[in-house]
């Protein structure tokens, strides 16, 4: 890996736990020594967080970790409500349904043991997972790539509300529903099951919300 794309994963991964929260100035010489790389790469990856809207330019500060704002949020899940739900239907009409059933166990068996687990990183790598094969399996690298660029920022509005082991479990048991649904070939209950969760969520971080102080998963 190249040391540019070293860096920028590294601020990325800050930026999105909130160890780089906003305002966050992104100075290329403290960054350097910090990432043990020189100030080329570490140019290079800041460009590219600004192209990706995690990173600014301000008059004054130089270049700083761009804001995130509740306000935005019930823009975010309009744009997530159309997006997500035409590639669970799409995925769900596809040829390739097969890998829907065992992941749509594999949340409703996690789901019993989220409200004790302390560390829910797993359970955030099922969603990675089930992300990944819904977009494979819609086959719209158009729709999958809007998605990605939607889901960084997504994250971070998460980021702001705590995690709570009842929404947890229950989050669990309704990606089980749209994987089960995909798994069934039914894209009308694949698209109605993910509006339920997508509501569910909005309103969780809505109620939930605060400044992060730190990282937490």
């Amino acid at each position: 890996m190249r040391a540019s794309e070293r860096a920028y994963q590294a601020l990325r991964r800050d930026i999105l736990n909130w160890e780089l929260p906003p305002g966050s100035v992104l100075a290329e010489v403290e960054l350097s020594e910090r990432l043990g790389v020189s100030r080329t790469p570490v140019r290079e990856a800041v460009a590219k967080l600004v192209a990706d809207g995690l990173a600014e330019a301000q008059r004054g500060r130089g270049t700083v970790v761009s804001d995130v704002s509740l306000d935005d949020l019930a823009d975010m899940f309009v744009l997530r409500r159309v997006l997500e739900t035409e590639s669970a239907k799409l995925a769900a009409t596809s040829d390739h349904t097969e890998q829907f059933g065992p992941l749509a166990r594999k949340f409703r068996d996690i789901s019993h043991n989220l409200q004790v687990l302390e560390d829910p990183g797993t359970y955030y790598q099922l969603i990675t997972t089930m992300d990944e094969l819904i977009d494979a399996a819609a086959g719209n690298s158009y729709l999958s790539g809007a998605l990605s660029n939607l889901r960084v920022h997504l994250t971070r509005v998460r980021r702001m509300a705590k995690d709570n082991p009842q929404r947890l479990a229950a989050s669990a048991v309704e990606h089980a529903r749209i994987a089960e649904a995909i798994a069934n070939r039914d894209p009308l209950v694949a698209s109605a099951a993910t509006i339920m969760h997508l509501q569910a969520s909005l309103d969780h971080i809505l109620t939930h919300a605060e400044t992060p102080k730190g990282h937490h998963d």
